[in-house]
This record gives C-alpha cells, structure tokens and sequence, in this order.
C-alpha cells in the first residue's frame, strides 16, 4: 500500500471513531433524558384502591379534610396553594394549624368538612395535585376529578387515633408525592418507637395491680359531656389498659347513659378538655351523680388536652397516651417528664414545642376539681 493510501486510510478511520463516539454520545445523552422524565412520573395507588399517575414537577398542592393535617407532619406548608376555612384559625385546638399560622394567608377552596370542595375555587389554585382525606367517598372524588381536571389522590387517617397503619400509608403516599420519602420514614418510625415504649413500659404489670379507668368528655361531631367515651381505644390499648368502656365490646365513640359510669366505678376518671366545660356545667346540676364515683371521692379526676377537633390530632393523642401511663403506672413511667414529652414529640411531629399554648387554652395535664 502506498503512503498516500495509507495516509487516506488513516484519515477515514478517524473519522468513521468520531462518528460513532457522536452516535454514543447522543445515544447517552438521549437516556439520560429519559431517565430524568421517568423520575417526573410517580404511580400511586392511593387509600381507597385508585391508581393515580402524576407527570412533570409538583409545585403545587391543595390538601383538604385530614389530608392537611398528615401534609404538615411531613412537608409543613411548602408547596401549598389552598386551603378551607375550617383549617385557618389557630385559635383551634389544632397543634398543625399553630404550628403554622401561615395557613391564614393561603387561597380558599372551600369551607371544609362536611361541606364539599368548591371546583371552581380549586381550579383557580392551578394546582398540581390535591390530596384528600376522609371528606368525600370514591364516587364524589371522581366527580369531583373530573369537574377540576386535578388528579386526586385519597390518604386517610385510620380508624383509630393514633398508631394506625392507614396512617402509615397515607403518610408514605404524602412522602412520595413531595419528594419526602426520608421524613415520612423518620415519622412512622418515630410513632413507632413512642408506641413501643409504651407498650413495654406497661407489659408486665398485672391485672390484679391495673387501676380501671374511664374516659369521658370526649368530642364526635361536636362538644360532649361524660356520656361520651371511647371503647377499644388504641391510646388505652398501647397502655394494656383497664378500660370499663371495653365491657361494652364495641369500638370507637360510645355515647353511653350516664348511669352506666355510676355502675361501673372506675377509680380513675380522665375528663378530656373540650367537654370539661359542660362535665362542670353538669356537676353543678348534680354533685351527688359525681360525688357517688369512687374516681371523684378519692381525688382520681384527671385532664387530658383534646385529641380530637376536625378529626383525630395525632401529635395530642400520643401525648395523651404519655399522660394516662403516668396517672395509672406511676412507678414504670417514673422517668417519664410528660410534659417534656409532650414537647418532645410536637417538635418532632410539627417543629415546634406547643405543650404551653395547648395547656393555657385548655388547662392541660392536670388533677382537677370538678367543683371548680
């Protein structure tokens, strides 16, 4: 070969290299593309078995009902662009809404639970998404989807008030849908240290050395007195518990006759602070009702901050749960500080301490007089 042919040679093969050096290039270039496009999109199967598909960034995000409450154990107020009126006030008991007096500023979509979403007003939001929870049933969320345009994602609470693995998923959905995966880990494996803890402090007491206890006062749909209690509570669960409310053997809100307390006789009575009011409007009415329980004679009355305002407040409850350990075991929760607890876990959830603020509004945890 001559050297010309061998200079030609030379200078073909350079560049049929190049060529496909480009050709790979493009080719990486192209997958990396993809590859950023796939991560935009997240598949979710939500609460009640709908499978959603988000695509492109989300920037924007209307929770309503429980929704925004799990949305702010997870991402605070970032991203939110709406809002109903019952989730403004912070004069509520709601620790997320004092945690995050921002919520006063955001657009309306509505009034909240039980009226539905306004669509016209969701619409305006220009949302990306809008995450649900426990305010419409699957029928009135599609339509609602299909009036808006807006994918809806379904998240509940659980049945319980705390400790509920509904809560669990709900909670992972949120995570997945803000790009928060690490911290709605971080919040179920907290809540599930707190529920271990309690349930190991209390594990080996015996039944014959258990107090029983009653709850009353509670708040469903509205302020109640002690006719109001909770059977099969998880928070008494997690306590192995001496509920007298069990003996009924149903689950959740009871409203029982007022009698049945006297039969009962608990010797610890916990009065949960939003029906405290009208328990002291009805012991003026009728000291020898209460003056007749055991709990009253022997100065057993117990505050406990209230739970439950526009579904269950899940930061109040395990506090809550610290609380009833201490007054029934105070030996195994002796190094037990409840109100640092209380702290301890509002900051966790919500980012800031609010024992103070809940306990000035409501009374707190407390020994009480119902003559008082």
């Amino acid at each position: 070969m001559s050297k010309k042919s061998r200079i030609l040679l030379a200078i073909t093969m350079f560049i049929i290299f190049m060529l496909i050096g480009c050709t790979q290039s493009e080719k990486r270039v192209s997958t990396e593309e993809n590859s950023n496009d796939s991560r935009n999109i997240i598949e979710i199967t939500d609460m009640v078995g709908r499978d959603i598909v988000l695509e492109g960034s989300i920037k924007k995000i209307v929770a309503i009902g429980s929704a925004l409450r799990m949305y702010t154990y997870v991402n605070g107020t970032e991203k939110l662009v709406g809002v109903e009126r019952a989730q403004q006030s912070p004069e509520t008991g709601r620790p997320y809404i004092i945690a995050n007096p921002e919520l006063e500023e955001l657009p309306l979509v509505g009034e909240g639970f039980p009226s539905i979403p306004d669509p016209e007003l969701l619409i305006k939001t220009d949302a990306d998404v809008v995450i649900a929870g426990d305010i419409l049933d699957v029928a009135e969320i599609d339509e609602l989807q299909t009036k808006i345009g807006i994918p809806i994602v379904v998240v509940m609470t659980g049945s319980s008030a705390v400790f509920d693995e509904d809560m669990h998923k709900s909670l992972t959905i949120i995570g997945q849908i803000v790009d928060k995966d690490d911290r709605a880990k971080k919040l179920i494996d907290y809540m599930e240290l707190c529920k271990s803890e309690l349930f190991n402090l209390s594990k080996d007491i015996p039944e014959d050395e258990k107090p029983s206890i009653y709850v009353g006062g509670l708040s469903y749909k509205g302020l109640h007195g002690i006719e109001s209690t909770s059977g099969n509570s998880e928070i008494l669960n997690v306590l192995h518990a001496k509920n007298v409310a069990d003996k009924l053997g149903k689950t959740g809100s009871i409203m029982i006759d007022k009698e049945q307390v006297i039969e009962w006789d608990p010797e610890i009575l916990i009065i949960d602070e939003n029906g405290l009011d009208l328990v002291k409007e009805d012991f003026r009415k009728n000291p020898s009702y209460y003056n007749g329980l055991s709990a009253v004679l022997n100065n057993n009355v117990y505050g406990q901050l209230p739970y439950v305002s526009y579904y269950n407040n899940i930061e109040t409850a395990m506090a809550d749960a610290y609380f009833l350990g201490k007054i029934m075991y105070p030996n195994e929760f002796k190094d037990i500080d409840v109100i640092k607890k209380a702290d301890e876990i509002y900051t966790f959830m919500l980012g800031e301490p609010l024992y103070d603020i809940m306990a000035r509004r409501y009374g707190g945890y407390i020994q009480l007089d119902l003559d008082k």
